[in-house]
């Protein structure tokens, strides 16, 4: 197992004025036996970042590190890392024991220690009784289960997924995401995961890395990241509804919001232009404002989706501008209809501030 350093890591695609720049300075430090997770929208250069790890694209500028090696220049092979992809890339005339085997076998292993890292593998990824089946009669779970077995008996000092759940359905989805976590916790190998899916990110991630046009918006954990967003786009991005964003001025304890006036729990950070965050559970309902204290919410739409109900709707003047605003409320709840106006409510420490202009975080009187 290995630490791996991301040093103003650069991507360039072209020279001269048709250059492409993709990458954008990534600094990261990931310490040996860490499960972390890149997380982005598509083309925001997540898998070019993992592919320059492993050495299957090259790197423009900075310097990547496994361990104490800076690897830079080593090819693939030379790097000590175990890739498993979305494709899952088996041979299908060989079998699955044929499969986990053949990097070992062209490596030149004895034959007694390929049985025993298969064997192992197998009842890690409970394969055991698959071995002598073609990738033909597998489903995509139990293929992906076994690229991850043909990993696993590398005995790599870095694992690399490059989205490999995105070609299963909803519920292997999530019996995967718990095999690879179980597998994590029993081999302790530096992992680094690239999805799309920010439930997979929240999940699996011990810390994750938030990418947005070749630029890396944050790192954290999870936590962290949920609820201390660096950013509007890491506050937009991750958390399903999104957090609710509302452009406007401030002027002490009160915000503008198109026109509306929106009386504040606690003081804004400043004075002037900001970005005001609030996420949908943590505006609270009341049928009436009878202190002035409320944001009033006309109620568009509201969707049931089992335990829960999201109330859509807008805040601002209906005659003009207005900023769209979803709150999540429990099923039980009574729920608004729509045409209805509700009033808002939220603690002080759930509100989030934003810089307008740069979109950076803004920290709160009150936190």
């Amino acid at each position: 197992m290995a630490s791996i350093s991301l040093r103003a890591v650069e991507k360039t695609y072209g020279r001269g004025a048709g250059a492409n720049k993709v990458i954008h300075g990534v600094n990261a430090e990931i310490t040996d036996g860490e499960f972390i997770v890149i997380v982005g929208p598509s083309g925001c250069g997540k898998s070019t970042l993992l592919r320059m790890v492993a050495g299957l694209e090259e790197i423009t500028g900075g310097e990547i590190a496994i361990g104490p090696r800076v690897v830079n220049t080593l090819e693939p092979a030379e790097r000590d890392i175990a890739m498993v992809f979305q494709n899952y890339a088996l041979y299908p005339h060989m079998s699955v024991y044929d499969n986990m085997a053949y990097g070992l076998k062209i490596a030149g292993k004895p034959k007694a220690e390929i049985e025993q890292r298969v064997q192992k593998a197998a009842k890690i990824l409970e394969l055991g009784a698959l071995l002598d089946r073609k990738p033909r009669q597998l489903s995509g779970g139990q293929r992906q289960r076994v690229a991850m077995g043909r990993a696993i008996v590398r005995q790599p000092q870095v694992f690399l997924f490059d989205e490999p759940l995105s070609n299963l359905d909803a519920k292997l989805r999530a019996q995967t995401r718990l095999e690879i976590q179980k597998l994590h916790a029993e081999l302790g190998v530096t992992s680094l995961f690239v999805t799309h899916d920010q439930v997979e990110a929240m999940t699996l991630a011990q810390r994750m890395i938030v990418m947005n046009g070749g630029r890396m918006e944050q790192i954290g954990t999870p936590e962290e990241v949920y609820a201390r967003p660096a950013t509007t786009f890491v506050a937009s991005f991750i958390g399903s509804p999104p957090m609710n964003l509302l452009r406007g001025s401030a002027l002490h304890e009160a915000f503008q919001v198109n026109g509306t006036h929106l009386p504040l729990p606690a003081a804004a950070p400043r004075i002037g232009d900001l970005i005001l965050g609030l996420r949908p559970e943590h505006a609270q309902i009341q049928p009436a404002s009878t202190d002035g204290t409320g944001w009033p919410l006309q109620v568009h739409l509201v969707e049931m989706l089992g335990a829960e109900r999201l109330v859509h709707g807008t805040i601002g003047h209906s005659t003009g501008a207005s900023s769209t605003f979803t709150v999540r409320i429990d099923s039980t709840d009574p729920a608004p209809k729509a045409g209805d106006t509700v009033h808002l409510h939220a603690a002080a420490h759930h509100v989030h501030w934003f810089d307008a202009s740069t979109q950076q975080r803004v920290e709160a009187s009150v936190s």
